[in-house]
């Protein structure tokens, strides 16, 4: 069964904001459902066309014997494969959602969340070797910390929702996500990665929060000089918040580089 929000302990903004993420009908605003739905052809985003979404459905237990192909398994694996593809079909939304912080600013064609966790895992996958840190789990966690915005969106601090709500929200869309995935140990991951970045509970989880901040700024940096803006926003709010040699290392080059941007800029 779909888990859904309780509507009784969010703030009038926290509804407020969720209306206008889903268009949905002025009262009573929800989270989307996750309940089942197989795409026609044609149908386009089913997330945007029909807000019932999909039924999370029991993980087949792939380790098991009766789990081989053949007739036996193939009630499994089909079982397996359609919990898959709603998942993938409903981080699909994680392509098509703009950054609101862009939005916000008069950006055209801004990134997507998915623009910027990609780049996020490129950083992890590219940064120098630090002593006790798992560079996989940096680069598995970039790919997963923002993945519950596929459902509430990009909650930026201008939408006046607070840190704790924010977070309940988030934690809650990620549990029914997991249901559509099917649960099992794929789904447990993914909630255990999700929980350690929002804790900032480890090494890997200090250096990627980092990347999150080093993304924000190069990608403003390229807006600046892309559309002659000057987001000074940006780089306000994350200054003196690097936590690793890394992130500061990086972030000193993209100031490097903003200053000397800034300082031939026309007037």
């Amino acid at each position: 069964m779909a888990v859904h929000l309780n509507w009784s302990v969010l703030t009038q903004s926290s509804l407020a904001f969720l209306h206008r993420t889903f268009h949905e009908a002025p009262a009573p605003p929800r989270l989307l459902s996750v309940r089942s739905q197989k795409l026609s052809s044609g149908s386009g985003d089913p997330f945007l066309s029909n807000a019932s979404g999909f039924r999370p459905r029991k993980s087949a237990n792939l380790d098991r014997p009766e789990a081989s192909i053949g007739a036996s398994g193939s009630s499994s694996y089909s079982s397996s494969s359609s919990s898959v593809i709603d998942f993938l079909t409903l981080c699909h939304r994680l392509k098509t959602t703009k950054r609101k912080g862009w939005i916000n600013n008069g950006i055209k064609g801004p990134e997507s969340i998915a623009d910027h966790m990609y780049r996020m895992a490129l950083m992890a996958l590219i940064a120098g070797d630090l002593h006790g840190v798992n560079r996989e789990r940096c680069i598995k966690i970039a790919i997963v910390h923002d993945i519950a915005e596929a459902i509430v969106g990009d909650i930026t601090p201008s939408d006046g929702i607070p840190k704790e709500e924010k977070s309940r929200l988030e934690r809650a869309a990620l549990k029914e996500m997991c249901e559509v995935l099917g649960g099992g140990i794929r789904a447990e991951e993914i909630k255990e990665l999700w929980e350690e970045y929002e804790n900032n509970s480890s090494l890997e989880a200090n250096l990627v929060k980092d990347f999150d901040k080093v993304e924000l700024i190069l990608q403003a940096l390229e807006y600046e000089m892309e559309h002659g803006k000057v987001l000074d926003e940006f780089f306000h709010s994350t200054a003196g918040k690097f936590q690793t040699e890394i992130g500061k290392s990086w972030a000193a080059e993209i100031i490097s580089r903003r200053n000397s941007w800034l300082g031939n800029r026309p007037n």
